[in-house]
């Protein structure tokens, strides 16, 4: 049983690690260790509870919570946490010191999530390769924006940036903290947690759960009805994110927390001769080791179960 927590723990650090770095998301991490599925599937049980709850079905927001696998989202979240706490400070140097030998680290951990991810799609057809193509184009044209800084923003642009940035935690491809960068928001978010505004923090923290339940509810019901279609939409978003982990000229050191300065990043250009070997060496290692760790979850998501039965679902419903 310690064995287990430890490990669900392990993954979870993992998870925190990669929501660290703009386009990583913890939702990679997650399908590489087999555990994404399972972890949508608690995340809408507990969704579910909030919608009780909020119509004053008490009985049955209950019984959700208690079918909730506790056991194995409170250690993930614990090691997720753990790791932004730890590292947070030590990833922001290392992208700021050696921004394209931490691209090619990252990059070559997408090219092996992407790899993993897509043969856990059951069916590859011509439609699903369309599907991955389409989004994967789609997303890479989109992530070449930035938004200028906001400045004073209201608390109602902090709810909704919470709502839009804790998606990430499931969405594989990209970080909560580059959406944040998208929308012009990331020096605000960081400038209230370094001043512990505790208001703006809880509004911050209130759009997340929102966001979080209604995400998560919608893909949990796509994904039952149309799984490698959006297997194949969320593999496009990883391959999306390239334009974000490309090593040069910047690689993924373009993210400023200080409030009003605007930052041009997401540039392709070809490295000089010399540039070459470290980004492409950490990219071969970082490829190996998702494929080693894939490795020991051979069936991917399916390698656990997929998430809390909800009590009752004849009389609760969906």
């Amino acid at each position: 049983m310690i064995t287990k927590l430890a490990t669900t723990a392990v993954r979870g650090f993992c998870m925190g690690a990669a929501d660290i770095v703009p386009g990583v998301s913890g939702g990679t991490i997650a399908l590489v260790f087999g555990i994404y599925e399972r972890l949508l599937a608690n995340v809408r049980t507990g969704a579910k509870a909030l919608g009780s709850f909020a119509k004053a079905d008490i009985s049955t927001g209950l019984q959700r919570l208690r079918s909730v696998e506790w056991e194995f989202l409170l250690p993930l979240a614990a090691g997720l946490f753990a790791a932004v706490l730890a590292l947070s400070s030590i990833i922001d140097r290392l992208l700021e010191d050696a921004p394209e030998a931490m691209a090619g680290l990252f990059f070559g951990l997408v090219v092996g999530s992407i790899v993993v991810a897509w043969n856990l799609v059951g069916n590859r057809g011509p439609t699903e390769l369309a599907t991955m193509l389409g989004v994967g184009a789609v997303a890479f044209f989109l992530l070449g924006f930035q938004s200028g800084p906001v400045a004073n923003p209201s608390l109602p642009i902090y709810f909704g940036a919470g709502a839009i940035a804790i998606c990430a935690m499931i969405l594989p491809g990209i970080s909560g903290s580059f959406l944040l960068l998208m929308m012009g928001m990331y020096a605000a978010v960081l400038e209230a947690a370094h001043e512990l505004d505790f208001g703006v923090l809880a509004v911050f923290g209130v759009g997340a759960v929102v966001g979080l339940a209604f995400f998560s509810t919608g893909l949990g019901w796509l994904l039952d009805r149309f799984h490698d279609l959006v297997l194949a939409a969320l593999i496009g978003l990883m391959i999306g994110s390239f334009r974000v982990l490309w090593p040069w000229p910047h690689g993924v050191g373009i993210i400023s927390d200080v409030e009003g300065e605007s930052i041009s990043g997401t540039g392709l250009e070809l490295p000089g001769t010399d540039e070459w070997l470290v980004p492409t060496a950490l990219a071969v290692v970082a490829f190996a080791v998702v494929v080693a760790v894939s490795r020991l979850a051979p069936t991917g998501m399916s390698n656990e179960s997929h998430g809390p039965p909800i009590p009752n679902q004849a009389k609760i419903g969906s």
